[in-house]
């Protein structure tokens, strides 16, 4: 794949588009079974973890997308008590999880173990939860797994994948999504990853068609800042079975008895107001 680091500059192009973060040190490498696993610490932004030279978090923006893929689907739904994350390898949307005090189950299905180890020695914040005696860490094949998972066992299901290419591209499909949409309960809420509101929008419009192809009653997409992704400006799309993705728990989101650094109510309204743009791509 060749040296990402030029002149001490750590650079992802993609699309022409690039993203360049000075970097101090190369803190890690290795080849996994299934990615190469880099991490850096950066002259600004903290350290930095890429897979396949592909930024995947740093410490100082994660929390924004960890927020924004928990807790909005977790507010909405009425009472949560079982969460299930695919993908999630850093462990920091698993942690957001477990910060509500309704969830009693919280499992992680993680196809490469060497992220969450690779995480807990250079982001010991994001796996901080990890042994909560909630928490359930498996590593193995998500799709596998989903395909046998006992119908109607979960209330919030988030898809916290890669960027859909190779192997991850098939937790992009509708057959996959069908699975999902079996495992969740009757008002059920899966939350994908669903790239650039301004790179991928055809990949948005593929995700609302195969969603609703799988069963669900109903699809919505919100946006959130992310520095550190391609265009600064990430989406995640919400999918629920047998309900309105409308309303949430706002005086819960009020009283929570937990701190967040961007997740609130008013974001959580924001964040569903798309721009013309969006709407007309996907029929808002």
């Amino acid at each position: 794949m060749g040296n990402p680091v030029i002149d001490g500059w750590f650079l992802e192009r993609d699309r022409g588009y690039g993203l360049a973060l000075e970097v101090k040190e190369h803190l890690h490498g290795e080849q996994s079974p299934w990615q190469k696993i880099d991490v850096y610490a950066t002259a600004s932004f903290g350290n930095l973890l890429t897979l396949d030279d592909i930024v995947m978090l740093t410490s100082r923006d994660n929390f924004l997308y960890h927020e924004m893929m928990s807790h909005p689907a977790l507010f909405t739904h009425a009472a949560p008590e079982v969460a299930v994350v695919v993908g999630g390898g850093d462990c920091g949307t698993l942690r957001e999880v477990l910060r509500h005090p309704t969830i009693r189950r919280a499992v992680q299905v993680e196809l490469d173990e060497r992220v969450t180890r690779v995480c807990e020695q250079y982001f010991p914040e994001l796996t901080e939860a990890n042994g909560d005696p909630r928490a359930e860490l498996l590593f193995e094949d998500a799709i596998a797994w989903m395909a046998r998972c006992e119908p109607e066992t979960a209330d919030v299901v988030i898809l916290d994948t890669t960027d859909p290419v190779g192997q991850a591209r098939r937790l992009f499909g509708e057959p996959f999504y069908r699975d999902v949409h079996r495992a969740l309960g009757e008002g059920g809420i899966m939350v994908a990853q669903s790239e650039s509101a301004l790179l991928d929008v055809a990949l948005l419009e593929e995700l609302h068609r195969n969603m609703k192809a799988a069963g669900f009653t109903d699809v919505r997409t919100i946006q959130f800042p992310q520095p550190t992704y391609p265009t600064g400006w990430w989406t995640a799309t919400l999918a629920r079975k047998g309900a309105r993705i409308e309303g949430f728990r706002e005086e819960a989101v009020r009283n929570r008895p937990f701190r967040t650094r961007y997740y609130n109510q008013e974001t959580h309204r924001a964040a569903f107001a798309l721009p013309e743009f969006l709407r007309e791509a996907l029929g808002a």
